[in-house]
């Protein structure tokens, strides 16, 4: 199958080779700490016996899996301990369009790009379903073009691009859609600890066999590079998960899950509260230069980017070049995320210079 490669590293490979100053808004790499007890963690995993460098358990590090089904109020059975929450997206959705009950993903539009890459990739069929202006999925369109030949319905709740959040109502209906029409209901909720609104509530809460929840730590503790994630497949999927979980990654890091099980362990909710409290300020601000720039803009209720539109400079790749060359910030065209927003740009709010690029912005448009 061919798939397209995803716009985020060409767009970070034209930043690097500007003659100019640019600040980075393309890719949600975080820019606060990750918790000291993470760090605490890999100090003394150092000192560890030669036996704690070897391989892990494939499915996971047995306490790592127990903290999370505590967390989660499920069953340690249930959880896969992925290479970050992308393998952990992969797996699911290879599980659902491998039980030969139809080859066809429903996505929302605007989207999160690597989901319809891994479409294309595992040989599935992507239908859009688009949001309304807020970014709020209804879950009646979804039913509009749901049929016999639906395997899966992937949503992000904190939403990647728009910052919605879906409340639970829409959870329920949607996977009721995927029972009624045996699909799997995919809810990828890494943005979980970035909810701004008070709305989020896991699709876990759902009683469904037709869901599998996906998850990690790269955002909530800031540690992108450890590819530490989870999903929580119904009982009936997760054997089949597992395998081909072994056979493409064997195992995630075993270092990096004890230090996630560390920071579990040893973080207090105060370290979340702080980075939400930050993130709120700089999306107020960053917000408030939008206006200056008499843009249109998204306010996210979760997670941390921001969408706007300019008048008369839609969201192409030429116009992000533009931005970068011109004004000095790079930020993500709204074409990489479907054709609703194509008109619009994507800014990450995971940088110190969120403020300094928003005066750019403003002094430019």
């Amino acid at each position: 199958m061919e798939y397209d490669e995803p716009l985020f590293f060409r767009v970070m490979q034209y930043a690097a080779r500007a003659d100019r100053d640019v600040v980075d808004m393309v890719s949600g790499n975080p820019d606060w700490d990750a918790p000291p007890a993470l760090r605490d963690g890999l100090h003394e995993y150092a000192d560890a016996p030669t036996e704690a460098f070897q391989y892990p358990p494939s499915e996971g590090l047995r306490g790592l899996r127990e903290e999370i089904a505590e967390r989660r109020n499920v069953d340690a059975a249930q959880v896969v301990v992925t290479v970050g929450t992308a393998e952990a997206n992969y797996l699911a959705m290879a599980r659902a369009l491998e039980r030969d009950a139809g080859d066809e993903v429903i996505l929302t539009d605007p989207v999160y790009p690597y989901y319809p890459g891994k479409t294309s990739m595992l040989g599935g069929r992507a239908t859009f379903v688009p949001v309304d202006d807020r970014g709020r999925l209804d879950a009646a369109d979804v039913r509009e073009v749901a049929s016999e030949d639906t395997a899966c319905i992937v949503v992000n709740t904190p939403n990647n691009p728009t910052g919605a959040v879906y409340g639970p109502d829409t959870m329920r209906e949607l996977a009721d859609v995927a029972e009624e029409y045996d699909a799997l209901l995919v809810a990828d909720e890494v943005y979980d600890h970035f909810d701004y609104s008070g709305r989020f509530e896991s699709a876990l809460s759902v009683d469904s066999d037709h869901r599998v929840v996906t998850s990690g730590f790269s955002k909530s503790m800031a540690i992108t590079g450890f590819r530490v994630g989870y999903a929580v497949f119904p009982h009936d999927l997760v054997e089949a998960a597992k395998t081909r979980h072994m056979l493409v990654n064997i195992s995630a890091s075993r270092p990096a899950q004890q230090a996630v099980l560390d920071a579990l362990q040893g973080t207090p909710a105060e370290y979340y509260e702080e980075t939400r409290d930050m993130l709120r300020e700089r999306i107020d601000a960053f917000t408030d230069a939008l206006d200056a720039a008499g843009a249109e803009y998204t306010t996210p209720d979760g997670a941390f980017y921001v969408m706007a539109r300019f008048d008369g400079f839609p969201g192409t790749m030429e116009n992000v070049q533009r931005l970068i060359d011109e004004a000095g910030v790079a930020g993500m065209p709204g074409e990489a995320f479907g054709e609703s927003r194509s008109d619009w740009l994507r800014f990450a709010l995971v940088t110190p210079r969120a403020d300094e690029a928003a005066e750019r912005l403003a002094d430019y448009f």
